[in-house]
């Protein structure tokens, strides 16, 4: 496997284990080459910010125990860039889920 699928591939394993573990229901997770498309039922208790803290936070940790050599390319621990965007898509979730399902073919085509 060659090593950027393989980042890919721990990054796809440390959302879905961070979203486990604070009951977050991933709907479709696409992790493509500079950044990711999810779709997740967020548990009421939790704000949206407060859930992207989590799965930003947690599969940061989980990515550099399983592949430590990263700290060397991340020193300070941050692995995912400051900022995200977040949006409810209520009445559009088959839009939505369309969208996110498309992501890969449209950028291997730009």
């Amino acid at each position: 496997m060659m090593r950027k699928e393989l980042i890919e591939t721990y990054c796809k394993v440390a959302i879905q284990e961070a979203c486990r573990k604070h009951k977050i229901e991933i709907i479709i997770l696409e992790v493509l080459k500079e950044h990711v498309h999810l779709i997740a039922n967020c548990p009421r208790t939790l704000s949206q910010a407060e859930m992207m803290q989590i799965i930003k936070g947690l599969s940061a940790y989980i990515i550099f125990r399983l592949c430590p050599n990263l700290r060397l390319r991340y020193p300070k621990g941050h692995f995912w860039s400051e900022g995200y965007f977040c949006e409810g898509c209520g009445s559009d979730f088959e839009r939505a889920l369309s969208y996110v399902k498309n992501q890969k073919q449209h950028h291997f085509f730009s």
